[in-house]
C-alpha cells in the first residue's frame, strides 16, 4: 500500500466511460493494478466499479464526467491515493466534512458568517495535503444517509452539490439543541456504523461530567479546584464557609453568561456579582440563605457548577486567565497549538473576549502582572504541560472522540496552575494566535488529524 498525491482531471462527456479511469502508467506499475479488469474506486462512502486504463508519461488521473458528478469533484483537485490490493481496491481522499450550524444561502460570499474565513482556510489547507473538505448543516442531512448536500469551493466561488458521507466529520456545531436533534444523532450513528466514518468532537462538554471523571486522574486532580454541581444550601454553605468566595457557573454555559461571583463580607452578609453583557451587577444579601433562595429560579432550568475561588494573578486589578488550544497532530498525539492569555474588561469579572476582554500573549501578561518574581518562571512550560495532561485525561475518563479542546486555566497569585474549564467547540475567533498567517496552524492541524483517522 502506498500514497501520493494525484490532480483530477475531469473529461467532457462522451470521451470516457463512468466505469473507466485514467491513471499514469508509473503509478500502475508501482501499485501492481491490474489493468481492464474489475477493480472499486472508493471516495467517501462512494463505491464505484471500474477498470484502470494507463496512460504513458502522465501524472495524474482522469475520469468520466458522469463519476464526476456523482463525486461532487471537478478538474484540477488534489486528491491522495491509496491501492489496496488485498480489496483490489483504489481509494481516493480523504473527503473531509464539517458539520456546522447555520448557512447564508442569500449570501453566496460570505454563506458561513463570521466563519467563512476559517473555511476558506480548510479549503486551501486541505488542497495543499491532498485532501478535500465541505460543509454541511443538519438542514443538508438526507433522511436516507446516502450522500449529503453540501457546500465547496470552486473556481473562486461558494456552491452547494451532492457529495457522499465524507470519510471524517468535524462536527462543530455551536448549540446543543441542533447537537441533541434526532435527525443529527441519527446521522452521526449511521455514518459511523454503515460507512465507518470516525465523527471528531462529537459532543458538548459539561462542567460537571468534566470535574467529575477528571477527580480520579492523579495527573490531573493537582489541577482541579474543589469543585461540585449544586444541588442543595447544604453544598452553598459548606463551600462558603471553606473558601472566601465562589463561583457559580451554569454547567451547560459558555462565554462567561450567568457566572455568579459570591463572597462573604466582614458582617457575615454576602455579595453576589452577576456577569452581563453591560458589565457586573451586585447584589447584596444579608444572608446566605436568602442568596439561596434567589437562585432557586434560576436552579429550575439551568444546573449550576459550584466552584472554589481563585485568587488568580491580575493585570492592573484585572483578572488574567489563559486559553489553551489543544489538538490531536497527525500522529494522533496531543500538542498545543496555541497559549494566550486574556485580561477581563475593566467593568467584568469574567475574561472572554464577549465580555469586553482582550488578548495578549503569556510573557506579556505574565510581565505586567502581579505575580512574584520567583513565581513568573516556566508559567508558559506549567501551563503547556497542564494542558496537556487534561487534554489526555479528557481522552481517557470522557466516552467520546475529541480532536481539539479549548482548556480555559488560570494561574494564582502563587504561581499555582489550575483548571477553569474545557470547551470541545473552540471558538476560531476566540483562539486565534495573535501573528498573522494565510492559514493557521489550527487549521492545519484538523486536516492532519483527518488524514490520520482516515489512513490517508
Amino acid at each position: 500500500m502506498s500514497k501520493l498525491k494525484l490532480t483530477l482531471q475531469v473529461m467532457s462527456p462522451g470521451l470516457m466511460r463512468e466505469q473507466t479511469i485514467m491513471l499514469g502508467d508509473a503509478y500502475v506499475k508501482k501499485w501492481k493494478i491490474p489493468v481492464k479488469q474489475p477493480i472499486t474506486l472508493r471516495f467517501g462512502s462512494l463505491k464505484q466499479p471500474i477498470s484502470v486504463t494507463p496512460i504513458p508519461h502522465f501524472d495524474g488521473i482522469r475520469i468520466s464526467q458522469q463519476l464526476a458528478m456523482k463525486m461532487g469533484m471537478h478538474s484540477g483537485i488534489k486528491l491522495r491515493a491509496i491501492y489496496k490490493p488485498q480489496e483490489r481496491t483504489l481509494n481516493l481522499g480523504p473527503l473531509i466534512g464539517i458539520l456546522i450550524s447555520r448557512d447564508r444561502p442569500d449570501a453566496p460570499e460570505k454563506p458561513f458568517g463570521q466563519i467563512t474565513t476559517f473555511c476558506t482556510e480548510l479549503v486551501e489547507a486541505s488542497q495543499d495535503q491532498g485532501a478535500f473538505v465541505c460543509f454541511f448543516t443538519p438542514d443538508h442531512i438526507q433522511d436516507h444517509v446516502n450522500s449529503i448536500t453540501a457546500w465547496v469551493h470552486r473556481s473562486g466561488n461558494w456552491m452547494k452539490t451532492e457529495m457522499p458521507i465524507p470519510n471524517i466529520v468535524n462536527n462543530r456545531l455551536t448549540s446543543r439543541k441542533t447537537e441533541n436533534k434526532p435527525s443529527v444523532q441519527h446521522f452521526m450513528k449511521e455514518v459511523k456504523q454503515r460507512y465507518q466514518s470516525s465523527i471528531f468532537n462529537e459532543k458538548f462538554l459539561d462542567k460537571t461530567e468534566v470535574f467529575d471523571a477528571l477527580k480520579h486522574d492523579q495527573n490531573v486532580a493537582k489541577y482541579l479546584p474543589e469543585s461540585y454541581l449544586l444541588k442543595s444550601f447544604n453544598t452553598l454553605k459548606t463551600m462558603c464557609s471553606r473558601h472566601p468566595q465562589v463561583f457559580l457557573k451554569p454547567a451547560r454555559g459558555s462565554l462567561g453568561k450567568g457566572i455568579v461571583r459570591i463572597s462573604r463580607s466582614e458582617d457575615n452578609s454576602f455579595y453576589a456579582m452577576y456577569s452581563t453583557v453591560n458589565g457586573t451587577r451586585k447584589q447584596h444579601f444579608p444572608s446566605l440563605l436568602k442568596l439561596f433562595s434567589s437562585l432557586t429560579g434560576k436552579m429550575k432550568t439551568n444546573r449550576y457548577q459550584i466552584q472554589q475561588g481563585l485568587q488568580l494573578m491580575e493585570n492592573e486589578g484585572r483578572p488574567v486567565d489563559f486559553r489553551a488550544l489543544v489538538q490531536k497532530n497527525a500522529a494522533n498525539e496531543w500538542s498545543i497549538t496555541s497559549i494566550v492569555a486574556r485580561t477581563a474588561g475593566t467593568q467584568h469579572f469574567v475574561s472572554n473576549l464577549a465580555r469586553g476582554g482582550t488578548l495578549s500573549t503569556v510573557k506579556d501578561a505574565v510581565t505586567k502582572s502581579n505575580l512574584a518574581p520567583n513565581s513568573r518562571t516556566d508559567v508558559y512550560l506549567r501551563l503547556k504541560n497542564a494542558s496537556l495532561e487534561i487534554a489526555q485525561g479528557i481522552d481517557m475518563h470522557i466516552p467520546a472522540h475529541f480532536g481539539e479542546l479549548g482548556i480555559d486555566l488560570a494561574v494564582d497569585t502563587s504561581g499555582k496552575v489550575w483548571l477553569i474549564e474545557v470547551n470541545s467547540k473552540p471558538s476560531k475567533n476566540d483562539n486565534t494566535p495573535l501573528q498573522e498567517n494565510k492559514i493557521r496552524p489550527s487549521v492545519r492541524k484538523v486536516v492532519e488529524y483527518a488524514r490520520y483517522l482516515s489512513g490517508f
